[in-house]
């Protein structure tokens, strides 16, 4: 399909850690399945933006095996199209009539500068999958693949937030990246980075993402390539400059083919759900990670995109080193699948650990983790992986994690994180 579904800045590393990760460490195929249909029925009891989600979502992000699991959509700095992502929409009696993709197409050309165009695609506003406009365009430099999406998002979401805030550079290397608001409250973020988080191959990704105040999103993506996978980069740079890209998206015709968007019905009645798992503070995760460090690692560096993940970066004079950690309520479902082949602790504490690569696309990358959950009816995981590299997709740094696996598990068993059930 021609639409772009850009990966979440977590979501490659993560894919390559599952990739191939060899003996006793490789994924378990049950309990990802498991644990997709577990996370599906606790989502609607939970605000989940999706920095986890998607591919990601099967495990801690840049962790292999079936550790963590997923947390709902997340591709983000996503593409997104789809009408499913709505929830702050206009009643069905004010909705404008549908605009049909062959205008939302004519439209993207009309607002781009003098060129050739070829391979064009689009969809409606009143499509189910929701409208977007492809094409091929070239203006004398060479070809280049241009991708617009429409939908909606709730104004003031996490969701919206992912959207429009600039990636960790730590997950997802970019040349420049820059979000603000515009003068009527809209949020615009634009985007230089590439197609492949781990730069196998050169082809570049530039984007914009608009969210209004009252919940548009548009988006427009483009490659120096003429499609954004498996072809011969075409030019230098996309097409489009930073001020071009804020152009297109900011323009009317888009917020008005969002709007034609049709209602999606509201269920009559809600489950209330059995167990409301709590939200964790991703600072509360930094401030006791950085308190059960050993003393003789320096951080140089810390961040996280989601409420349940963090990270550091450490060095103990012999190279940095990446340790992240994970903290999740509500998975008791599926303790079977992910300890199946670990111990039990005397007090009921479940663990596991894995030792082996940590990204098949950089020789040498090393990953080790302990997977530990709490006895209880709240499912309280805590999952801590630490790596021979200090960035995703990073040649390695040092010979191996700065912590060993013994540090790992007195970190990961702590009782310092029952503050957090």
């Amino acid at each position: 399909m021609p639409e772009n579904q850009h990966q979440d800045p977590f979501e490659e590393r993560l894919t390559a850690a599952l990739r191939d990760t060899g003996g006793d460490f490789r994924a378990d195929g049950a309990a990802l399945v498991a644990g997709g249909r577990s996370r599906g029925r606790r989502a609607v009891t939970r605000r989940r933006a999706g920095v986890l989600g998607g591919v990601a979502g099967v495990a801690l992000v840049g962790v292999g095996g079936a550790l963590l699991l997923p947390s709902g959509d997340a591709s983000s700095p996503e593409r997104s199209t789809v009408a499913s992502e709505a929830t702050s929409r206009p009643s069905a009696s004010a909705a404008p009539p549908p605009v049909s993709g062959d205008t939302l197409l004519q439209s993207l050309k009309e607002l781009l500068p003098a060129g050739e165009f070829s391979e064009e695609d689009a969809r409606g506003s009143d499509e189910k999958q929701g409208p977007y406009a492809y094409a091929v365009y070239d203006d004398g430099e060479g070809a280049a693949a241009l991708s617009m999406g429409l939908g909606r998002v709730e104004p003031g979401s996490e969701r919206a937030r992912q959207l429009t805030e600039c990636p960790d550079k730590t997950f997802t290397p970019h040349d420049a990246c820059d979000s603000s608001r515009l003068p009527d409250g809209s949020l615009l973020r634009l985007f230089q980075g590439y197609e492949y988080a781990d730069r196998r191959v050169d082809t570049k990704l530039w984007s914009a993402d608009l969210v209004t105040s009252t919940g548009q999103h548009v988006s427009l993506s483009e490659w120096n390539s003429p499609a954004q996978k498996g072809a011969p980069i075409s030019r230098e740079d996309p097409p489009l400059s930073t001020a071009q890209l804020k152009e297109v998206v900011t323009a009317d015709v888009w917020r008005r083919a969002v709007d034609a968007m049709p209602v999606e019905p509201k269920p009559s009645g809600s489950a209330t759900p059995e167990h409301t798992p709590p939200e964790t503070s991703g600072e509360s995760i930094s401030e006791i990670l950085a308190g059960l460090l050993p003393e003789k690692l320096d951080v140089v560096g810390q961040g996280g995109q989601d409420s349940e993940f963090r990270y550091v970066v450490v060095d103990d004079g012999s190279g940095g080193s990446l340790v992240q950690v994970n903290v999740q309520h509500g998975m008791g479902d599926v303790a079977d699948q992910l300890y199946g082949s670990g111990e039990t602790l005397p007090d009921g504490t479940r663990v596991a650990v894995r030792q082996g690569p940590g990204d098949d696309r950089v020789a040498g990358v090393l990953m080790w983790t302990v997977d530990t959950m709490r006895p209880g009816d709240d499912g309280f995981r805590v999952v801590i992986g630490a790596f021979n590299n200090d960035a995703a997709h990073a040649r390695p740094t040092r010979e191996n994690p700065a912590l060993t696996i013994d540090q790992l598990r007195e970190i990961a068993l702590s009782p310092e994180w029952e503050k957090l059930r």
